[in-house]
């Protein structure tokens, strides 16, 4: 897993910024029920999508979450007085404690997901949401020629698979209650960016160097392949 303190400082800059931030808190709002007044952002990062989300809805109390250091710095900054440095498996808070948690980017990253889902459903009142994106590897597959030389290489496991996550909420009293996509502004992918990290071994460490070396003789080496669509999941606590 990267060092996300270390991230910090680029995080916005390499991950779309203000257009992907705004398209992903447009999509956890539709999700969230009109009469919620509390919402708790697990893994918040800079805090980017946290603030985007509570100037989109002024009658939302939102509280941000995160492990880092560095990122809950950043989003105490966006969002001061309502950023809490916690870690999403045991979050600092009472049951029952929001009527909604989201948690973007975070479920894909993990060994484990389920203790995070746990938690969260822990914290929801009954009757609130948990919203999640869910298959985030599989979003970046665009039907690209990268995908296409990648594609021997890929794993089946995805810890934020929908079917597994469903799981999860299931054994916590959580019921899937609606989807919403948004774009991954700034996400496209390059040959040379995909190249150097199956190098790094942060993706398809199977193909190697060889894979990496193919990889970087696609033309256009750094022309961004067409942008994923993320998916989001929300589950109802009962």
């Amino acid at each position: 897993m990267l060092d996300y303190d270390k991230e910090a400082d680029a995080y916005d800059a390499t991950r779309g910024g203000e257009p992907r931030a705004a398209a992903a808190a447009d999509a956890v709002l539709a999700l969230v029920p009109d009469g919620a007044r509390s919402l708790l952002d697990v893994a918040c990062g800079t805090g980017i999508v946290t603030s985007a989300i509570a100037a989109r809805r002024p009658g939302l109390r939102v509280t941000g979450a995160d492990a880092a250091h560095s990122m809950a710095c950043r989003a105490a900054g966006r969002l001061p007085g309502a950023v809490v440095l916690a870690d999403g498996r045991r979050l600092p808070f009472p049951e029952a404690s929001f009527d909604a948690v989201c948690a973007v980017w975070l479920l894909h990253l993990l060994d484990d997901a389920g203790p995070v889902v746990a938690e969260a459903a822990r914290v929801l009142r009954p009757g609130g949401v948990f919203i999640t994106t869910v298959d985030k590897a599989a979003a970046h597959h665009v039907g690209s020629d990268i995908d296409a030389l990648t594609a021997p290489c890929r794993t089946d496991h995805a810890e934020d698979g929908t079917e597994r996550v469903t799981a999860y909420a299931a054994e916590h009293g959580l019921v899937p209650s609606g989807t919403a996509l948004f774009r991954g502004h700034g996400q496209g992918r390059t040959p040379r960016r995909v190249a150097q990290y199956v190098r790094d071994g942060r993706l398809y460490a199977a193909g190697g160097p060889r894979l990496a070396e193919r990889i970087e003789t696609l033309p256009g080496p750094d022309v961004p392949r067409r942008e994923p669509d993320f998916t989001l999941r929300a589950f109802r606590r009962q």
